[in-house]
Order: C-alpha cells, then sequence, then structure tokens
C-alpha cells in the first residue's frame, strides 16, 4: 500500500540487445494521487559512466541507495556485482535500510541486477528487467519487441515506457534513457 505522503517516482525498464544495455525511466513523480513533478531524471550513470541505473519507489529513499551502490562501486574498483553484494550485506545489519520503500536496477555491459528496499539483490535471467507501477506493462511490451522487431535496446526501452505510459496512471511519456555498450574488441 502506497503511503500518501511519502513522495514516489515510478517506472523504469532495462533492455540489453547485442552490445547495448538501456535503462530508461518516465519522469513522473506523486505525492499520494496527486503529480508532483513531471518531468523528473530517475536514471543515471555510475561509476565512470560505465554503469547505468534507474529506479523507481520513494524518492528520499531511492536516492540512499544510489549513493550506497555509488560507495560500493569505488569501493570495489567498479565491480557491479560484488558491489551489489556488498549493499545487500549493509541491509542486514543496518535497520534504517531495511525500511526503504524503493528499488533499483544497475547494469553493466555484463550483468543487470534487482536491488530491493528490503535487501534483496536479483540477476534476472530475462534481458528484460523492469521496476515501478508501470514496470510490468513496460516489461510485457519490450518482450513483445524484443522477440518481434529489429530495434536496438534503447528504442524498445523508449518504445516499451510510451505503452506503459498509456496504461499506468503513475507513469507519464516524459522519457529519459541512459545507454551503455560493450566494449570492442581489439583486433590482435
Amino acid at each position: 500500500m502506497r503511503d500518501p505522503q511519502t513522495i514516489y517516482g515510478t517506472t523504469i525498464i532495462c533492455v540489453r540487445k547485442g552490445n547495448s544495455t538501456a535503462i530508461a525511466g518516465d519522469g513522473q513523480i506523486t505525492l499520494g494521487n496527486t503529480i508532483m513533478k513531471g518531468n523528473a531524471v530517475k536514471v543515471r550513470r555510475l561509476y565512470n559512466n560505465r554503469i547505468v541505473s534507474g529506479f523507481a519507489g520513494a524518492v528520499a529513499d531511492a536516492i540512499t541507495l544510489f549513493e550506497r551502490i555509488e560507495k560500493k562501486l569505488e569501493e570495489h574498483d567498479g565491480s557491479l556485482m560484488r558491489a551489489c553484494v556488498e549493499v545487500a550485506k549493509d541491509w542486514r545489519l543496518d535497520k534504517y535500510l531495511r525500511r526503504l520503500e524503493a528499488m533499483l536496477i544497475v547494469a553493466d555491459h555484463k550483468s543487470t541486477f534487482l536491488i530491493s528496499g528490503s535487501g534483496e539483490v536479483i540477476e534476472p535471467e530475462d534481458r528484460v528487467t523492469a521496476i515501478g507501477s508501470g514496470g510490468e506493462f513496460a516489461r510485457s511490451a519490450a518482450l513483445a519487441l524484443c522477440e518481434n522487431t529489429k530495434l536496438n535496446a534503447l528504442d524498445i526501452a523508449c518504445k516499451s515506457l510510451q505503452v506503459a505510459a498509456k496504461i499506468c496512471i503513475y507513469t507519464n511519456h516524459n522519457i529519459n534513457v541512459e545507454e551503455i555498450n560493450a566494449p570492442k574488441k581489439s583486433k590482435k
């Protein structure tokens, strides 16, 4: 149940296709059933632009998650898996962290992780991952686009959020996206 006094940001999608990974988010921030802001940026690059991330849920809690993952990335030289596991370990020890009402998706060119506000770290099996109230609408659209079009990851992420915005009242059409590509293999 949503707390009517908590400010929420919703709908993030991560799409991996070919050598590209894109995370897109809508711009809507809500307080109860009121739109507080329509152009928020809920996706960002981390660790020397090598990692992309996006949040859904309580905004202040999500910012706390961003700060924690950024700190752990610095401590572990950009190792995304290690940073995610270390954030989860902190959860087990910190009573404040256990109450966060937010989720993050973080991805580098090899892996995607979902970090929940309850301290879980999940590496999804699928090439499409989504969170937030419009997440499953966006995920369904992205899966269909991945299987039935030649669109790239960035275009699929954006188009799937457009679909979600037509269905979910907490998702809007103001889309921000960040994309990373796998490093090119050098020819020897």
